[in-house]
């Protein structure tokens, strides 16, 4: 009786070792920046779909995506979701193996990323009054050579000026909120929610968006380090999938003009609000949300002319290509495997 009690606890642990080990999560490292546009990533958390896949994804704040990179060459990060920018490039051409893979924010007429924002008290005292007004004032922008830089180039010519005619600062999101209510600063470019919360609280007055300035404009994209990407394959591409299941339903959730509609739409701002720091679901139902395409096309153009942007800035250690980092093998095994987006009704 001992013998046939000592094998059936040996069974059992064995069965229970194999049920364990079959339900072990995969960790993945993931930088990102906590801002709305993060919605997929939020979504995919949410509702599981990373674990469904099997994966245990620990997620790790960054101010900038350019803040990333060092973290990215060490292997301390395996994915991040954030902006291109100079150091990416320069990162690229020193060597280190970062990929792009899929978008995470464009923007397509009508769909803002992020807004120039002016403090309101210069609005006030009438000192400015329309883009040219730029000139000699003081401007956040997240970091150096980032994709916001694009943007910010696009403005400066709308108002016929150079980057030159602006005093550039480096300023987190966040920190650009705080630094209009003190007047640290006369303009910012933050992304939402921190822009509606500059707005809303009588900080800043709307200038101008990327959208009107820089359709198309590819803002922020998903990366794999060259070492996750080409060890952990089998994982990059469950990421990926759970990570366009996010944005799908984020996108279903939607009317025409990009704002939330219905249970579908109370359901995503509910994550927002646990994922983000504004706590207010009226706060959502404002504005509409960046576009995060569903089936995460990177638009290489865009990249090509921020590339440019970069190199004139001399911001650029070398020649290279701007689209030479892409690796879309992981969104065409992604695709092949859910298909193109269809709205759900």
């Amino acid at each position: 009786m001992k013998m046939k009690s000592l094998t059936a606890i040996l069974t059992a642990a064995a069965v229970l070792a194999g049920a364990s080990a079959a339900f072990a999560q995969e960790k993945i490292n993931v930088g990102f920046t906590r801002t709305a546009t993060d919605i997929g990533l939020f979504v995919a958390d949410k509702r599981g779909y990373f674990k469904a896949e099997g994966l245990d994804v620990n997620f790790i704040q960054f101010d900038s995506a350019a803040r990333m990179i060092a973290p990215f060459a060490s292997g301390d990060l395996d994915i991040s979701a954030g902006a291109t920018s100079a150091g990416f490039y320069n990162a690229v051409a020193r060597g280190i193996d970062m990929r792009i893979i899929a978008d995470k924010v464009s923007t397509p007429p009508g769909r803002t990323s992020q807004t120039l924002v002016v403090r309101k008290a210069l609005v006030d005292s009438g000192k400015f009054k329309s883009l040219a007004d730029i000139k000699g004032l003081k401007l956040a922008n997240t970091a150096p050579g980032t994709a916001a830089m694009g943007s910010l180039y696009k403005m400066v010519e709308r108002a016929r000026l150079k980057i030159s005619d602006v005093e550039l600062v480096s300023l987190g999101f966040p920190q650009q909120v705080l630094a209009l209510s003190s007047g640290a600063i006369d303009l910012a470019l933050p992304a939402e929610p921190m822009t509606t919360e500059a707005i809303s609280k009588g900080y800043g007055v709307k200038v101008i968006t990327d959208d009107e300035a820089y359709p198309y404009h590819q803002i922020a994209v998903i990366f794999y380090s060259g070492k996750f990407a080409t060890e952990r394959r089998a994982a990059g591409i469950k990421f990926l999938k759970a990570f366009l299941h996010g944005v799908r339903d984020h996108n279903d959730a939607l009317d025409k003009d990009g704002k939330f509609t219905g249970e579908k739409g109370e359901a995503i701002i509910s994550i927002l609000n646990e994922y983000t720091t504004i706590k207010d679901p009226a706060f959502y139902r404002s504005f509409a949300l960046a576009f995060c395409n569903p089936d995460g096309t990177v638009h290489l153009d865009s990249l090509k002319n921020d590339y440019e942007v970069y190199k004139a800035s001399g911001l650029l250690e070398g020649a290279g290509d701007a689209t030479k980092p892409v690796d879309g093998s992981f969104l065409d095994a992604v695709l092949k495997d859910i298909g193109p987006y269809k709205k759900a009704n």
